[in-house]
């Protein structure tokens, strides 16, 4: 089983944006983040989880079941009903991609479970503020 834990932080709304993932697979795991454009934290979420899944795909870790982790709770409902209002493009996207994986588990995390890639975005984030001074 492969595990993916995504966040996202920003800094306003829209303002500065970045995304954390966590992959876990094989007793290894993998730290990533990534500048985001400038976005409001709900599609931050979501551009969280793209990044993550194309990391997987980049890598060719796409023949396991996926375990796909969240601490957003709009991520992870649009996602068990394959419907947003607002972000039906990123929920598209993300089933697209989702689709080489044998099984998807969509996993909703409370915070203080889902540390590692909120400080990966945190980190991310920490870095494009500073740079840009």
């Amino acid at each position: 089983m492969i595990v993916l834990a995504t966040d996202a932080a920003t800094k306003g709304s829209p303002g500065p944006s970045a995304a954390g993932a966590l992959i876990t697979y094989d007793h290894q795991r993998l730290q990533l983040k990534k500048v985001l454009p400038e976005m409001d934290n709900h599609h931050a979420e979501f551009a969280a989880v793209i990044f993550g899944l194309q990391a997987l795909h980049e890598r060719h870790l796409t023949t396991e079941i996926l375990e796909l982790r969240t601490d957003s709770k709009l991520v992870h409902s649009s996602l068990e009903k394959g419907y947003a209002k607002h972000f039906q493009g990123e929920v598209d996207q993300i089933l697209q991609l989702e689709q080489v994986f044998p099984l998807v588990l969509h996993v909703w995390e409370a915070d203080h479970q889902h540390r590692g890639p909120h400080n990966l975005a945190q980190q991310a984030l920490f870095n494009q503020l500073n740079t840009k001074k």
